[in-house]
């Protein structure tokens, strides 16, 4: 048990990172992704899609 604690509190490396330049700041986003997950980063997208595809275009709201 003591050995889950330990890999629980080990230090990961993002599994992505992005720099976005504004100016003359630069922004560093790093993501991690669920180390047991089941649906992969595409299929999250493509039930984003799907969903969005269902709700057809709608006129953007402005007021």
């Amino acid at each position: 048990m003591e050995k889950e604690k330990n890999s629980r509190n080990a230090v990961r490396r993002p599994d992505c990172v992005t720099e976005t330049r504004m100016g003359n700041t630069i922004l560093v986003v790093s993501g991690f992704f669920k180390e047991d997950a089941v649906s992969t980063a595409a299929d999250k997208m493509m039930r984003v899609l799907e969903a969005e595809s269902m709700a057809g275009n709608r006129p953007e709201y402005t007021a």
